[in-house]
């Protein structure tokens, strides 16, 4: 049985949440499917054309917070430019400014080769080497989660990475960042500064995101039925909140 608690953060965001707002969104699992592997994704066109009514409305106060990278979210909404916070907020731009980044950790290379054992021993694992950091997918292996998990706690408790939980994948990252950090970075800053952050997402690696946007007077929006969660509001599905999106540029 669900607490009043869990019922209270089912409740539908209202359609007039995005005026003077800033909108902050995850990429899968909110604007797009959540595909079996992420190089399948495709954009579509009608997307694109939302993402860029969104950045007009809202005088450009719109930004993906994703644990992509910046540079391969530029590429999928290509032509639409928005402030992108990439890799769990460990990379950053924000209006002019351009990204802010560290360096590929050195170790990442070798824990790279160390975790595609895995995808022998378990077909359907996926290693996705990323610029900062590896993420292990089990999306096609279920069967492979305990495995999957063990693996990175070892190679974290050895390297002092920091394990990242996702719907069913586990990411590897260096220490010191999240959605919710860069979420502040961007607000202290225009366009964002004085307004007030509405984030949209679905996973476990937002609600630090939400917690942010709260602390600021805003508010979080969770997509799908993931419980328990920090925002205030919930959408079903990711056509749900394309839909509510839709809805809300007309009112600002």
């Amino acid at each position: 049985m669900k607490s009043s608690s869990d019922r209270s953060r089912g409740t539908p965001p209202p359609i007039e949440l995005l005026r003077d707002a800033s909108l902050f969104l995850d990429f899968d699992g909110t604007l797009v499917d959540i595909a079996p592997r992420p190089d399948a994704v495709r954009v579509s066109l009608e997307l694109t054309v939302l993402l860029a009514r969104l950045r007009q409305r809202l005088d450009c106060r719109v930004a993906i917070l994703t644990g992509r990278s910046a540079a391969t979210i530029d590429q999928l909404i290509s032509p639409v430019a928005l402030a992108v916070g990439g890799h769990h907020g460990l990379e950053t731009r924000s209006g002019s400014r351009p990204y802010s980044t560290m360096k590929r950790p050195d170790i990442l290379d070798s824990v790279v080769s160390e975790l595609r054992q895995l995808e022998c021993q378990y077909p359907g694992v996926l290693v996705e080497d990323k610029p900062l950091g590896v993420a292990l997918h089990y999306r096609q292996a279920p069967d492979a989660e305990e495995a999957c998990r063990k693996a990175v706690q070892d190679v974290a408790r050895r390297t002092g990475l920091e394990v990242q939980p996702g719907k069913m994948v586990f990411e590897l990252k260096p220490q010191g960042a999240n959605k919710g950090d860069a979420l502040r970075a961007m607000m202290a800053e225009p366009p964002f500064s004085g307004s007030l952050p509405i984030v949209l997402g679905d996973d476990l690696t937002d609600e630090p995101a939400f917690v942010a946007a709260q602390d600021l007077g805003g508010a979080g929006i969770i997509v799908g039925d993931r419980t328990p969660t920090r925002a205030q509001f919930r959408i079903a599905s990711v056509d749900e909140a394309l839909a509510w999106l839709k809805q809300s540029c007309e009112l600002v």
